[in-house]
């Protein structure tokens, strides 16, 4: 039997989703499922799916999936792109608490152009042989690639997120270029396994990684292909960051219903 799913289509800088609502009903979806959803050829196209559900003492809980169908870590695109969601559908007004794959988030809605979602706080900051690791709710290695005029992000990112010791659980891999005071953003995402337009949690990475390496204080924008994002945040200690916000638009596209076989 084919199952009718009520979709929205939000993208945040570039980086897409699929939104489903789910807070009066139950949606449930397989593996298989999302995978051809996300797919650019056979289903909607999507770097991600995320069905909004209920969650007692929260506004709301965040879905989140990959493109491959399995459930992701935390996005800081997808987070932005849920808020708007809500505030579309009524849930929200202009401030929301919700919960995500990492645990409690707040956000701020100001406009469609300008949502401001708060991250976990970062200590978790190791260096590599190639730049920094950075979790920031979902894990980065960030690059430094501005003496090189050209690189294959799919390429080099590919082969680093399948390194035996990233093997297992992945990572997500930035390189960053900072040219005539403009720092530009590159980010191949594991669970899409391509590059995406832009990353959230990639973005705050490399901004926290530009204050380690040169010093660059708060706030911190960045060029991603799909458009600008700001970082800002506090400095404790040398590997210890909090009050970190990514502010930046969202756009939502269309509206839709997906013929589930």
């Amino acid at each position: 039997m084919t199952q009718e799913i009520a979709f929205s289509k939000y993208h945040g800088t570039g980086n897409d989703f699929i939104l489903i609502n789910a807070f009066n009903k139950s949606i449930e979806l397989s593996e298989q499922a999302i995978q051809t959803m996300c797919h650019r050829r056979y289903g909607i196209g999507a770097d991600g799916l995320i069905v909004l559900r209920r969650k007692e003492g929260f506004d709301f809980f965040m879905d989140f999936y990959n493109s491959d169908g399995k459930p992701g870590s935390m996005c800081g695109n997808g987070g932005r792109c849920i808020v708007s969601f809500a505030h579309d559908l009524g849930l929200i007004k202009n401030e929301t608490r919700f919960f995500a794959p990492d645990g409690p988030h707040k956000a701020i809605y100001e406009s469609a152009d300008k949502i401001s979602l708060k991250m976990a706080d970062v200590t978790d900051i190791e260096p590599h042989d190639l730049g920094l690791f950075i979790n920031t709710g979902s894990p980065h290695l960030v690059i430094d690639k501005s003496k090189q005029t050209t690189f294959n992000v799919y390429t080099e990112g590919r082969k680093i997120r399948n390194e035996k010791k990233y093997k297992a659980e992945g990572v997500n891999v930035n390189f960053f270029q900072v040219k005539q005071n403009i720092t530009k953003i590159f980010t191949y995402e594991r669970g899409v396994e391509d590059e995406t337009y832009s990353c959230g949690t990639g973005t705050v990475a490399t901004a926290l990684t530009l204050n380690q390496l040169f010093g660059n204080s708060s706030p911190v924008t960045l060029q991603a292909k799909g458009g600008l994002l700001k970082v800002h945040f506090s400095k404790k200690d040398a590997n210890n960051y909090t009050d970190i916000w990514l502010e930046g638009p969202t756009k939502k596209t269309f509206t839709g219903t997906y013929l589930l076989d």
